[in-house]
């Protein structure tokens, strides 16, 4: 890797994770395809809210690289990529900084947002205003106390499922239905394989750290096994929507199931592999089998080109954090 400054614009370029923001915007597309789908897709309020999912993205992995630099989790021992202030890339002064920067522009699209659906929805906006409110405050109850009590996959399921999702869908639509909540629910499960993977890789290195995720609480078989039962149902809810008519048979063959086939592919490596620096890449690899579940928003007529996009992430992303 080429010397890094300190405080560098590169030096923040690699503190914000931009390849952990395809995990932002992916339920953001999803919503989108959904409401498209439903003849409700309304432009600027879909790009509100994938700037306000993107910011919050970068809040958090700030918000992650200062906290597990204070506590000590981020050692020399540690697999996966480098952090930005144990690196000593960035003073942790300035992290605060960055950090506020990156809720702030959140701010601004959902203030924006805010003004453009004021009035529409069915409790008038309030209700987003509640809702950046939390997604504010788990941005440090994730870092600083949840992600240590194992209660991290639930939060993914919430904040890369229902959330955006739903949020999504709902600031076009101005309502929700089963559709949507189905979808949420695919979404989270499907990039939860992404924190069960990484956790999986570091479970060594988290239980000296006192972080007691579900792969330290419950072993390295559990880990494994939860891996691959995530995908697995993340692929048979699809099924929902050809029960409602939104995906054919043939449609739910060549998307979910194909999305289905890698991730078992990458399952039986990391069951291989189990621990060490040959871990890595595997992350990254599954990450961009996330796209997949896009084609269960239904026929979206190009919204979502999940093999596409697919492509275009394997091209572009090797390893996630």
């Amino acid at each position: 890797m080429r010397e890094i400054k300190l405080n560098s614009p590169y030096a923040w370029f690699l503190a914000a994770r931009p390849k952990t923001l395809t995990g932002a915007i992916i339920p953001v597309l999803l919503g989108s395809a959904l409401a498209f789908s439903d003849g409700e897709f309304k432009t600027l309020p879909a790009l509100l809210c994938a700037l306000f999912a993107c910011g919050m993205q970068i809040a958090a992995n700030f918000i992650n690289d200062l906290f597990d630099f204070q506590k000590g989790t981020d050692r020399k021992d540690r697999l996966g990529p480098p952090r930005a202030c144990a690196e000593g890339w960035i003073t942790p002064g300035a992290m605060k900084l960055g950090i506020g920067c990156a809720l702030l522009l959140s701010c601004l699209a959902g203030l924006a947002l805010l003004f453009i659906v004021w009035g529409q929805l069915p409790h008038g906006g309030w209700e987003l205003v509640v809702l950046g409110v939390v997604c504010i405050l788990f941005a440090f109850l994730y870092t600083t106390l949840l992600s240590y009590l194992g209660w991290g996959d639930v939060l993914v399921l919430v904040f890369f499922g229902f959330v955006p999702v739903c949020g999504t869908y709902y600031v076009q639509a101005y309502t929700l239905n089963m559709d949507v909540l189905v979808l949420s629910l695919v979404s989270g499960l499907a990039i939860d394989t992404l924190l069960m993977v990484n956790n999986y890789r570091d479970r060594e290195q988290d239980a000296v750290s006192g972080k007691c995720t579900l792969v330290v609480r419950y072993g390295r078989k559990f880990g494994e096994n939860m891996y691959l039962g995530l995908g697995i149902a993340a692929t048979l809810l699809c099924l929902w929507f050809v029960n409602t008519g939104r995906l054919t048979l043939i449609e739910f063959i060549w998307a979910p199931c194909v999305y289905l086939c890698m991730h078992a592919l990458t399952w039986r490596k990391m069951v291989n592999i189990r621990s060490g620096k040959g871990a890595e890449p595997y992350p990254g690899r599954n990450f961009t089998q996330h796209a997949i579940p896009g084609h269960t928003a239904g026929r979206s007529t190009g919204c979502i080109n999940a093999a596409g996009i697919r492509i275009h992430l394997m091209r572009l992303f090797k390893v996630v954090s």
